[in-house]
């Protein structure tokens, strides 16, 4: 699946610009830092589905050293980058929570079949680890594909579906339009968001108690849309200056 959010941590304007363009090529969203300080302070806020961790960093913090404090908080899998491929290099990689490494120089084909593998990876645990999810008053089973209401089940759509997945998946977390577009049309649909807002108003219709009231599946304007587990909208983001249609 593209859409999916990935962290570039190296400080090498190069091999980011390389690896920025490979990324961006294959419908990944990415953000780039070269400083370790700036890369602890963008996880919890970008919420990354991979980072991409540079071994060797400037300053008091090296790769090894950021991945042990993401995993204090965080499972996001971590691809370490390094010219080093000695086996002591590794192991202490591995040992502070590093998923796997890719040895500089590398193609662009080995980089896409390492973050692939690597997501793919972490996509089949969360499914294993979540299958069923209870926000609010809805309740899906994401093994079974079925959605309740206050114990009422809902019938949707295939594509209903998927779109409220990528919402539960994501609850509680502001997910971009242009991501949502990926994730459930394809990386060709990103712009086309008449698609979204017509099945957002589907989904409100089934799921919401006044559709034109939304509560649960929420505008954040400007940005894109949330699913809500309260029975109160959000009110902590203020509204931009053009607000997404409802």
């Amino acid at each position: 699946m593209t859409g999916e959010r990935i962290l570039v941590v190296d400080d090498e304007p190069r091999l980011v610009r390389l690896i920025n363009e490979i990324l961006r090529a294959t419908g990944y969203n990415v953000i780039c830092t070269g400083n370790g300080e700036r890369a602890l302070e963008l996880v919890p806020v970008e919420q990354p589905n991979l980072i991409l961790l540079d071994l060797v960093l400037p300053g008091n913090l090296d790769g090894y050293e950021i991945c042990r404090r993401v995993r204090e908080y965080s499972s996001v899998p971590v691809i370490m980058i390094t010219a080093r491929a000695r086996e002591a290099d590794l192991l202490r990689g591995f040992e502070v929570g590093a998923d796997d490494y890719i040895t500089k120089p590398f193609s662009a084909k080995e980089l896409l079949a390492r973050v692939r593998a690597v997501l793919r990876r972490s996509q089949d645990q969360q499914a294993k680890e979540e299958t069923q999810v209870t926000c609010g008053a809805l309740h899906v089973n994401l093994l079974q594909r079925r959605v309740f209401l206050r114990d009422n089940e809902v019938r949707l759509t295939a594509t209903e579906y998927e779109l409220l997945r990528q919402l539960v998946l994501h609850r509680e977390r502001i997910v971009p339009q242009q991501d949502l577009l990926a994730a459930v049309w394809g990386p060709e649909y990103r712009n086309d968001t008449d698609y979204l807002r017509a099945y957002i108003r589907y989904l409100r219709r089934k799921l919401e108690d006044d559709p034109a009231n939304p509560k649960r599946i929420v505008t954040v304007s400007g940005m894109g849309y949330m699913l809500t587990c309260g029975d109160e909208p959000v009110e902590a983001i203020p509204p931009a200056p053009s607000a997404l249609p409802t």
